[in-house]
């Protein structure tokens, strides 16, 4: 089997900074902190390590690597001191590991650039795919996007570097350290390239998306680069069928959902710029007690021709009521229950200066349908209604003017 097809088959250590809601939500644990920022592992690479550490210290890996890694160290290795025993297993764990270590430096040479530009990086997590990188805030400046996107990439080719300039000084005797050492060598090096094909939202497709920034908006420069993405991803995922490679598959997967998902996300944002939640919500025009019967509410939807209410007691808002909330009732039941019994209390309560692409956001995480907006002028709520209503103005009236 050639050497990239041994690569493609299995080896994680692709690399992707993203804004957190991109990122899988899986459970992590927190190893150690690196400049301010947590380094998490996901239980997936808990789980794949041992697979990773088999696959690496199979017959077909040294067979094919001891020749390259014998190359570059001018030596030639023994095989049989490779395969003898639990070596292989030694190997494959310490290389294994070794390529997450490289792969936490890659995210680290992203994170370094990233805090030249007082950008956060939220953290970085370790997971079956590789490194994820989450920044509080994606630049839009093509130049920092571009050298945050190439200092990942860089910084693997420096450990790759290092790893054989580490080869050249072993003695020939250290064969498992020889094998090990040059294997991380030649993989951050391949790697490096891996990631910068342009494959959004890789490092490669994150360089594109620069340079198209340079000459369009940065909606279309990201659309454009989500759909080379996409397109790789389709590659990717008749590859990973062909080669029988489920992380190919899985590869193609998040390319698919990441880049398909950011595009969406830098649309909504590009349509909300310069808004605030204060700008969108509504005040509490429509109003109902809590302890009014759900029969009285459907007359009040009835006569003002609304389909959602707000909820309040004693003068303070309390909640929300819409028409899914009492569609299931029967007559009976309508009359016999009250507002106060299918009502949202739990929606959450956010300044009115707060920008609407994050007062979106908010509503997401919580997947709550709707926020309380606390102003100077009392309670106003805002709905995922009102956002869709204000994008739609906004795409319409093509201004970036509050309304």
């Amino acid at each position: 089997m050639r050497l990239g097809a041994l690569i493609l088959a299995f080896a994680p250590g692709r690399s992707y900074y993203s804004d957190p809601r991109l990122i899988p939500h899986v459970r992590n644990f927190h190893v150690t902190t690196i400049w301010g920022i947590p380094i998490n592992v996901s239980i997936s690479l808990v789980v794949f390590l041992p697979v990773l550490a088999w696959l690496i210290g199979s017959g077909a890996q040294i067979e094919t690597y001891a020749g390259i890694v014998g190359a570059l160290a001018g030596t030639e290795l023994d095989l049989g001191v490779l395969r003898a025993g639990s070596t292989p297993w030694v190997i494959g764990t310490l290389a294994a590991v070794g390529l997450f270590a490289s792969v936490t430096l890659h995210e680290l040479g992203h994170a370094w650039a990233a805090m030249r530009y007082d950008l956060e990086v939220e953290s970085i997590t370790l997971w079956i795919l590789g490194g994820l990188a989450s920044f509080k805030q994606l630049p839009r400046e093509w130049n920092r996007e571009l050298a945050i996107a190439v200092a990942g990439p860089i910084t693997s080719v420096l450990t790759g570097v290092v790893c054989y300039a580490g080869l050249l000084v072993l003695p020939d005797s250290a064969a498992v350290a020889l094998f090990v050492v040059g294997w991380l060598a030649v993989t951050n090096v391949l790697l490096a390239v891996f990631n910068m094909l342009p494959a959004f939202p890789m490092d490669g497709g994150r360089v594109l998306r620069a340079l198209l920034a340079r000459s369009r908006p940065y909606a279309s420069a990201t659309r454009i680069a989500a759909r080379v993405g996409t397109s790789f991803a389709i590659l990717f995922a008749v590859f990973g069928v062909l080669s029988f490679s489920p992380l190919l598959l899985l590869l193609a997967l998040f390319i698919y959902g990441a880049a398909s998902g950011e595009s969406r996300t830098v649309a909504l944002a590009d349509l909300l710029e310069g808004l605030t939640v204060g700008d969108i919500a509504r005040p509490t025009r429509l109003t109902i007690e809590a302890d009014a019967s759900v029969e009285a509410l459907v007359d009040r939807m009835f006569a003002e021709r609304a389909t959602e209410f707000t909820v309040t007691r004693g003068g303070e808002v309390v909640g929300v009521v819409t028409v899914a909330d009492f569609k299931a009732l029967s007559k009976a039941q309508r009359e016999a229950d009250t507002v106060s019994d299918l009502m949202v209390t739990d929606l959450p309560r956010l300044a009115a200066g707060l920008s609407a692409f994050d007062a979106l956001v908010e509503l997401d995480t919580g997947r709550a349908s709707a926020a309380l907006v606390e102003s100077a002028d009392g309670t106003h709520v805002v709905s995922r209604e009102d956002f869709a209503s204000a994008m739609e103005m906004r795409r319409l009236a093509q201004t970036d003017e509050p309304f």
